[in-house]
């Protein structure tokens, strides 16, 4: 079934990847963000530009769309998990209640991601919490504060006022390539990289002994663009809530070292501490403004590039990663990718795309 789809974040990892799967099976795409630009414009989605935080902005900006299908992929990072809470079930009830009059929507997909399971970005940083692995649907909420329960709760609510289905997402960390993008670890990594074989350095492991000896997984946008799609297509996917990981684990003493070989660096793992990104990149805007000059590079603002605290946040956490499938198995969704080659087939492209040297 293809319809009209309004992918609110589009200019995201996770919304520009799930406009083009969309566009390639054939839908009407409009993509909604706050300013389009050509550098993250996807050929074939209609622009739509909205303040979400502005009930009045957004409802002018869709006065004109009436989708069958809502993708929800954004949020908005606040200092505290109270204002984080406000803000992220603002952006969606906003977007949901100006559509609302139009009866137009049947479907609302919703991205969350494990934080559903970890709490909030302090809770899971400090260790105090250790979740059952695999990580499973039908675990309950956590007895925390989490703004991906306030978006929730505002799309159960338009559902039963409006009528639509909805499928909630959870993906973990997502890679994949996205141009100002807060939170992206696989161009943040291929950025050190690049900046530790300019500098003579050695590309050292930022992060805690729990994550380089654990097990962990992520999620290539590309899949999470498929499984969005399908569930939107799928009857079995109705009403329900699905973690999306590519289907294989590893560990990160094993991958960071295939990393460092791909880029042609001596690398460093586990040494008895945490040696934070932010820390080890404080000088990075200066060498990569001269790396820029040097290769001819497209971007020269580093950190519409790399987002060194969100990896710091990722890859700093006591506890292992590991997401169980077995749900989106049994619905019907069989995609599967080399987490490996989720790496490097970014790095590849940010090469050639001389987003990198």
């Amino acid at each position: 079934m293809q319809g009209i789809a309004l992918v609110v974040g589009v200019s995201g990892i996770i919304g520009n990847n799930t406009a083009r799967e969309l566009l390639a099976n054939g839908w009407k795409v409009y993509g909604l963000s706050r300013n389009p630009t050509n550098d993250t414009a996807v050929a074939g989605v209609i622009p739509v530009a909205a303040n979400l935080l502005d009930a009045g902005s957004v409802q002018a900006a869709l006065k004109d769309v009436s989708p069958t299908h809502v993708f929800f992929a954004t949020w908005t990072r606040r200092p505290t998990e109270a204002e984080n809470i406000e803000v992220n079930s603002a952006m969606v009830r906003n977007v949901l209640t100006a559509l609302s009059p139009k009866k137009c929507v049947r479907h609302i997909d919703l991205v969350t991601g494990l934080k559903h399971y970890l709490g909030p970005f302090d809770a899971y940083v400090t260790g105090g919490f250790r979740p059952v692995t695999p990580l499973r649907e039908e675990q309950s909420r956590l007895d925390l504060p989490n703004f991906y329960y306030a978006q929730e709760d505002e799309v159960y609510a338009a559902a039963k006022r409006d009528g639509f289905t909805w499928t909630i997402q959870r993906p973990h960390t997502v890679i994949g390539k996205a141009i100002g993008n807060a939170m992206n670890m696989g161009s943040t990594l291929a950025v050190y990289a690049s900046i530790c074989k300019e500098a003579g350095r050695k590309f050292r492991w930022p992060g805690s002994e729990g994550q380089w000896n654990g097990i962990c997984d992520v999620t290539d946008a590309r899949v999470l663009a498929k499984h969005l799609v399908w569930a939107a297509n799928t009857v079995a996917a109705q009403n329900e809530a699905f973690n999306v990981v590519n289907g294989d684990y590893f560990r990160w003493s094993w991958l960071w070292p295939r990393i460092a070989k791909w880029f042609d660096v001596e690398w460093v793992g586990w040494d008895g501490e945490i040696h934070p990104l932010e820390a080890q990149m404080a000088d990075a805007p200066a060498i990569w403004a001269k790396m820029v000059k040097k290769h001819g590079l497209k971007e020269a603002d580093l950190d519409r590039l790399a987002s060194p605290w969100h990896t710091d946040l990722d890859l700093g956490r006591p506890i292992e990663i590991m997401t169980d499938m077995t749900k989106s198995r049994e619905a019907g969704f069989h995609v599967f990718q080399s987490s490996e080659k989720s790496f490097t087939n970014l790095f590849a492209q940010l090469r050639a795309e001389k987003l990198i040297p």
